[in-house]
């Protein structure tokens, strides 16, 4: 067996905390990080030891592999020190994402039916509706100034869907967000500073409030499900909470991602933008074009080795913690032909954007369904969309696993 780097470059100190032009771009450093050793040691942003991940084949053999293990309290029951100090808040340590076995096993199934096929042909004509009323409010603002397409329908749209699944009161989805994004200012992990933790706390009182709201008083949404299974021994509270929290996210997150970092994709290729215009039954395509190109999730949530493994014909010691950077895997040369070149029309697209094996993204039918009526409607309504600023002034954040626009500002007409 082959034994990893020593000693990462200085570029790679602080991996997960990209900013400036790193983050706006950081797919040179991964080739040059994936095409020198696949697998490797890194520091990450806040000090603490990771193992990444950057090949294609060595991240689908990790995201393969029982003995990488994402229970949060059985990492800190080993080696503390490797997990960031916020997800030991509950809010954060319950959920599918942090669970093995038959725990994870169970949580999954509670929530199968809510992104089934069926599910998401039921809810199709209320998506189209949330999306035409947002290009309709685009429409009505003045013309001669730019429009900023996050604030004004990439972030909107995603976060009223699983809102509206959910449950979630219209009058409190504003403080709901508020929190969110208090949470998400430290883009090493949620909750680590004073700020954070308050709104984590707050944000973990209301959802209990709510919760129990629900229990008493059930609606027809997802919320009121989830209660009655912690009625049914199904789930405990605090997994239930924590479940609340990761559907929080996930529904509306990443999804604001993928439809920013789409559009900006098709802005730097106009004959792939000028392609899709003319024939909108690509769009499906392109998405998962998008998913790969420049997907919204860099690289995934927490594993810990239980013992040594081998990935890639590198040891991993026990107890370590291993990052598979899907955005540096889905552009591996290795086996994505031109992976670099936007394709909209790329055939054989097994990217692992929404991950591989048994933690593959549950709301992938949602993501998939926002981003085919979004970018059709958008397309279709607005013809003449272009960048209202030079490209390369179009600037990204990056938060935690996610990396997404601060803005989009576009001329609609």
């Amino acid at each position: 067996m082959t034994k990893a780097p020593v000693a990462p470059p200085d570029v790679l100190n602080g991996w997960a905390g990209f900013s400036g032009p790193l983050g706006d771009d950081p797919y040179g450093l991964y080739a040059d990080v994936r095409e020198e050793a696949p697998v490797r040691p890194v520091v990450l942003a806040d000090g603490r030891p990771a193992w990444i991940v950057t090949g294609y084949a060595e991240g689908r053999q990790a995201l393969l592999d029982p003995r990488l293990v994402k229970s949060i309290p059985r990492a800190l029951a080993a080696r503390p020190e490797i997990v960031a100090p916020g997800f030991a808040h509950p809010l954060f340590g319950r959920h599918m994402l942090a669970s093995d076995g038959e725990d994870h096993a169970r949580l999954r199934r509670l929530l199968g039916g809510t992104f089934s096929t069926a599910r998401m042909a039921a809810i199709r004509p209320r998506v189209q509706a949330l999306v035409d009323g947002l290009l309709d409010e685009l429409e009505r603002l003045p013309e001669g100034e730019p429009v900023d397409l996050v604030s004004n329908f990439t972030l909107p749209l995603p976060i009223t869907v699983i809102f509206e699944l959910l449950g979630v009161p219209i009058d409190d989805r504003g403080r709901l967000r508020a929190w969110f994004e208090t949470i998400f200012t430290d883009p090493v992990a949620p909750a680590d500073g004073p700020g954070g933790r308050a709104a984590a706390d707050a944000m973990y009182a209301y959802l209990g409030d709510l919760i129990a709201s629900k229990r008493s008083a059930p609606s027809d949404d997802l919320l009121s499900a989830m209660a009655a299974s912690v009625d049914d021994d199904c789930l405990d509270e605090e997994e239930l909470l924590s479940t609340a929290w990761l559907l929080i996210v996930a529904g509306h997150d990443t999804t604001v991602n993928l439809l920013g970092n789409g559009l900006v994709a098709l802005f730097r290729h106009p004959d792939q933008l000028a392609r899709l215009r003319a024939d909108l039954s690509l769009v499906p395509q392109a998405v998962e074009e998008f998913l790969r190109y420049d997907g919204p999730v860099q690289h995934t949530t927490f594993r810990m080795t239980s013992e040594p493994v081998t990935i890639g014909g590198v040891d991993i010691p026990a107890h370590e913690q291993v990052l598979v950077v899907t955005a540096a895997a889905n552009r591996d040369p290795g086996h994505f032909g031109e992976p670099d070149r936007l394709d909209i029309a790329r055939s054989d697209n097994h990217h692992i954007a929404f991950g591989h094996g048994i933690h593959f993204c549950l709301g992938a039918p949602l993501a998939r369904l926002e981003g085919d009526i979004a970018f059709t409607s958008l397309l279709s309504r607005f013809p003449g969309l272009r960048p209202a600023v030079a490209l390369d002034h179009i600037h990204w954040t990056y938060r935690i696993v996610l990396r997404g626009l601060v803005a989009l500002p576009v001329w609609l007409r």
